[in-house]
């Protein structure tokens, strides 16, 4: 079984609580796109942990875990993140952690270009975690990288980081900065990327085999629909793929595709970073549903811009990622709403339109709102849908209804055991 595991919407909808979940059934968790950039959250019997870079499977100690030719990883903070979890308990060792010689790594210089451009935007800046995101998937397509690989071949590596110093130097005094010198980059890669070298192997051979075995598969994504590079909200995306049609290749298993793709989506909405927002809520409103949901970026702790579930966004993301079927995180944080908003349509100069706009109409559409009897009833101890209020389970019905794809899971609390299975 391949089944892939993906955001709905602007990213943070819950993935790694519904990986850690679900990974329970499956032998290997994939990553296969993105970076540090943004954070997945699980809490389980071991406490709260914040994932960036490792699979979310690595919390349980019988899976593996693999980090896929589509992933750009920054070496300094996987090294600390081994080391935080290691020191944690968690038990990482190549068995259980395999990464794609085929990644690519983020270098200081990504990070130093990241801000450098943000900072030269001003108030046009994209919204970038400052990262090096952007810049290290640039600099992939322009095949002037460094790749977990090299590090195997450690005799040819300084004169590979010499090349590539040399050219990117040239940007960076483009911006004013003095620049970086090939030993002190040299030096970071023997630091923090050499010491991975026994976890670094061909994920595509590896997960063939593993297929070939009877192994299972689950494919974590980052982010969500509208963060993706070509369909998203463009240019207020991030700078790789984020549907589940990518997971295969993104992971190294080119000939293979998805059975089963679960969306995840928050039964409210919510945004970090810049770029429209439609159902945006403002002021008082917003600050108490981002309190009550801990609405802050698990990469960043940005507050996260919050509003009311949006039925168009939702539906244009269902179609993207080919979803066959949904799970509904925090539906525990609208107790105590008197009535729960909806965002059905967009009002586009006087037009009422339903379908999600791709071009320049976006930025000049207006919500229109529907309400919904709320409920005060505490449900994190409900475990069946019967146990729900009945307002709660008509509102699980309408969304299933407008966004066209069944829900199969709902979360109502962020306890590993804190959820309802349709």
């Amino acid at each position: 079984m391949l089944t892939a595991i993906v955001g709905i919407n602007w990213g943070d909808e819950g993935k790694g609580r519904m990986v850690d979940l679900l990974s329970a059934d499956y032998d290997i968790i994939v990553r296969y796109q993105g970076g540090n950039n943004a954070g997945h959250t699980v809490v389980n019997n071991l406490g709260k942990f914040i994932l960036n870079l490792l699979p979310s499977g690595i919390l349980r100690p019988e899976t593996v875990n693999v980090m896929g030719p589509g992933m750009v990883i920054d070496a300094e903070h996987l090294y600390n993140e081994i080391a935080s979890l290691t020191e944690r308990g968690i038990n990482i060792t190549p068995g259980r952690l395999k990464i794609s010689d085929k990644a690519v790594i983020c270098m200081p210089y990504h990070k130093l270009l990241d801000g450098l451009e943000e900072d030269r935007l001003g108030d046009k800046k994209y919204g970038s975690t400052r990262r090096g995101i952007a810049p290290v998937y640039a600099d992939k397509y322009m095949k002037k990288t460094i790749r977990m690989g090299d590090l195997l071949t450690p005799s040819s590596l300084m004169e590979k980081v010499e090349g590539i110093v040399e050219w990117k130097n040239i940007t960076l005094r483009g911006y004013g900065h003095p620049g970086v010198t090939a030993e002190e980059m040299h030096a970071w890669l023997m630091r923090y990327a050499a010491p991975l070298s026994p976890f670094i192997c061909d994920t595509g051979a590896y997960l063939n085999n593993a297929i070939e075995g009877g192994l299972s598969v689950m494919f974590e994504a980052q982010l969500g629909a509208l963060r993706d590079v070509d369909f998203g909200i463009h240019p207020y995306t991030t700078s790789s793929n984020t549907l589940a049609a990518y997971a295969p290749i993104g992971s190294g298993l080119t000939d293979k595709k998805p059975e089963r793709v679960i969306g995840i989506m928050k039964a409210y909405s919510s945004c970090v970073g810049e770029g429209p927002f439609v159902c945006e809520y403002f002021g008082r409103e917003a600050e108490l549903l981002r309190e009550a949901g801990a609405e802050y970026g698990a990469a960043t702790g940005r507050p996260r811009r919050v509003g009311g579930f949006d039925v168009v966004a939702s539906r244009y993301g269902v179609k993207l990622q080919g979803a066959t079927e949904l799970a509904l995180t925090k539906l525990d944080i609208l107790a105590g709403m008197e009535k729960i908003p909806v965002c059905v349509a967009y009002d586009v100069g006087g037009d009422t339109i339903t379908d999600f706009p791709t071009d320049d109409r976006l930025y000049a559409a207006k919500p229109v709102y529907e309400f919904f009897e709320g409920f005060n009833e505490d449900i994190s101890d409900c475990r069946s849908f019967d146990e729900l209020p009945k307002a709660a389970q008509d509102y699980v019905r309408y969304i299933e209804k407008a966004v066209g794809c069944r829900i199969s899971y709902i979360s109502v609390g962020a306890g590993r055991d804190e959820y309802i299975k349709m």
